[in-house]
């Protein structure tokens, strides 16, 4: 094992578990828009009760592994003393609203892609080079004169970074690996609680098993990059599961595939649309599908512009922010999540009423 190359390790560790999470979402059908879509527009709460679940198990087992030592999260993206709470609340809506009009989050959208979705192929194309845009590109410019100039510098308040135990322990005086143990013991509590109370979403073993095993692959996509990564000589940024970023760095891997190099997030993203396809084989579910007019087209393309320039403002996804970043416990994931799914909800009301006004006087009497 000792020698493999970290980078080929950690690739093909983040293959597998990407197959998995495809697989898994393929098979029982987990997508965090149309947990939204149900609770908007079916007051079906299972798919996001399942979606919470994946949160518990997340937080449960990044914090163990962060509290034990085994991993450093402070390390992570999510967890910089730099707020960025303008780019997690704009990009979070943008996401959440795109993702309506693209027909899935960006993890949904790989999946989709692997089970024969045409429609798909081209909003992770867009969503692709929109993100890598947003990252290097000419939308770039716009993010770092406009966007990142508001973020917060904790340290000037004696923060080492975001996360909210650390915030807490500030204002209480107590130790700051206590407070983050209690916080994570009573949020995954309440999350199971509020999951396990249902007794529709207890008879839907689909969304428990898509809960358990997504929730644990965040977990293990830490220990992919913090313990198999760890290289003095070949480091590994230390990074689990989220698919805006990553998408346009795949892209960019495909056309410079020459002396570049893949990472965890590559990989993982090739991963999920393996495993996806294999799945829908296997269910006979894979299934060509294209799209039905050029209004169909449109939403597409323009869901998928929204969702790369949204992620990368946020720094994520639903998956990316939305479990990922919460297993950290960190303020901007918070932000960003409750943005995502406010965006996703006008979104759906856009869809609904059919211009931007009819949404927001829908939306309005709906509060």
């Amino acid at each position: 094992m000792s020698d493999i190359p970290v980078t080929t390790l950690v690739a093909t560790l983040g293959f597998a578990a990407g197959a998995l999470f495809g697989a898994t979402s393929q098979r029982t059908n987990f997508c965090t828009m149309g947990a939204v879509s149900d609770m908007v527009n079916l007051q079906d709460y299972r798919r996001f009760r399942a979606w919470l679940l994946a949160i518990a198990v997340a937080m449960a087992g990044s914090e163990a592994l962060y509290l034990a030592r085994i991993v450093d999260l402070g390390n992570s993206i999510y967890l910089t003393p730099a707020l960025g709470w303008l780019g997690a609340v704009t990009g979070g809506l943008l996401f959440g609203f795109g993702m309506t009009l693209g027909g899935g989050c960006g993890v949904r959208t790989l999946v989709r892609l692997g089970a024969g979705n045409l429609k798909s192929a081209v909003v992770v194309l867009v969503l692709g080079v929109c993100a890598y845009m947003t990252v290097r590109g000419l939308f770039a410019v716009a993010r770092t004169r406009l966007v990142e100039p508001t973020n917060l510098d904790l340290t000037r308040s004696g923060l080492a970074g975001q996360g909210v135990p650390e915030m807490l322990a500030m204002l209480t005086g107590l130790a700051s690996p206590l407070v983050r143990a209690l916080l994570t013991a009573a949020a995954v509590l309440a999350l199971l609680v509020y999951c396990f109370k249902d007794q529709a979403f207890r008879r839907s073993p689909a969304d428990i098993v898509a809960g358990l095993v997504i929730g644990l692959l965040i977990p293990a996509g830490w220990l992919i990059t913090g313990i198999a990564g760890n290289d003095p000589f070949e480091p590994t940024a230390l990074a689990s599961f989220s698919f805006v970023a990553p998408i346009g760095d795949s892209l960019m891997y495909l056309m410079a595939f020459t002396g570049a190099s893949i990472n965890f997030g590559i990989a993982s993203v090739g991963g999920v649309i393996a495993g996806a396809c294999l799945m829908a084989l296997a269910t006979n579910s894979f299934r060509i599908e294209a799209f039905t007019d050029a209004n169909d087209l449109l939403r597409h393309l323009g869901g998928g512009a929204l969702m790369g320039i949204g992620g990368v403002l946020a720094l994520g996804c639903t998956i990316g922010q939305g479990i990922t970043g919460l297993s950290t416990l960190a303020a901007g994931s918070v932000l960003a999540f409750l943005s995502i799914l406010a965006g996703a909800v006008a979104g759906f009301k856009y869809l609904e009423e059919g211009t931007l006004g009819g949404a927001l006087r829908a939306l309005l009497a709906r509060g």
